[in-house]
């Protein structure tokens, strides 16, 4: 039986209404502020996306509804933070294929959009992107610390050694619900960086070694000293 226009018999149940709502640019501006995994808060997205307040009100309801966003109440005030790590993995995926779309339509000027801060390290919901992180994850996969399979991977003996040296807690992680560690595309760079719960705690690790701190502008990631001797040195192995 051939689907009719206006009903999701055939194709993927649900996947015309997640497209609805990243297609309003109000939407998609609040969604891309929040994906540096911090929870804002309602008026504070309604600054960023330009939006009258009834307006943003109603696009935030649409957000959660749809399941792209969780609502936190604290008192009076209403917090919005992307809903899990998968709608941050989708979001982050369509960039890629936008940036990439955006290259072609203006192949004989390819330069860069990408402000040089944001592409050299930057949050990607609650793990690292830019070009430090996929030069971290090259070395690990390419060192044999980490194994891929497909989009999945897995830790070496070695690679455990070596992340327990970095704070990290294989046992724990792999405890969790969440993927334990997975690609991610990274938009900026064409190539994957390290998402899943490994790529959480990494940053974590290194935010909390002082390798990493947390610029004012959203999203952007700071490599310190420290850890600019840190990443050269594990990269040039």
């Amino acid at each position: 039986m051939s689907a009719t226009p206006g009903n999701e018999t055939g194709h993927f149940p649900g996947l015309s209404r997640i497209g609805a709502l990243l297609a309003d640019p109000g939407r998609a501006a609040m969604l891309w502020a929040l994906m540096d995994g911090t929870a804002r808060p309602a008026g504070e997205l309604t600054l960023i996306a330009g939006l009258s307040p009834s307006a943003a009100s109603a696009h935030l309801a649409r957000l959660t509804d749809g399941g792209l966003l969780a609502l936190e109440v604290r008192g009076r005030h209403r917090y919005y933070r992307i809903a899990t790590a998968d709608v941050a993995a989708a979001i982050e995926a369509l960039m890629n294929v936008a940036e990439a779309s955006t290259s072609s339509l203006h192949a004989a000027k390819p330069a860069r959009t990408v402000p040089l801060d944001m592409r050299h390290a930057r949050t990607c919901y609650d793990h690292m992107a830019g070009e430090v992180a996929v030069q971290v994850f090259e070395r690990l996969v390419g060192g044999g610390l980490l194994v891929r399979d497909g989009d999945n991977l897995d830790a070496t003996p070695e690679g455990a050694a070596r992340l327990a040296g970095w704070g990290v807690d294989i046992g724990a992680l792999r405890a969790r619900r969440r993927r334990f560690a997975c690609t991610c595309p990274d938009w900026s760079e064409r190539r994957p960086h390290l998402g899943g719960a490994l790529g959480a705690a990494l940053l974590d690790s290194w935010i909390a070694g002082g390798w990493v701190e947390r610029a004012s502008r959203p999203r952007v990631l700071r490599i310190t000293p420290a850890g600019q001797r840190g990443f050269d040195a594990l990269t040039a192995r």
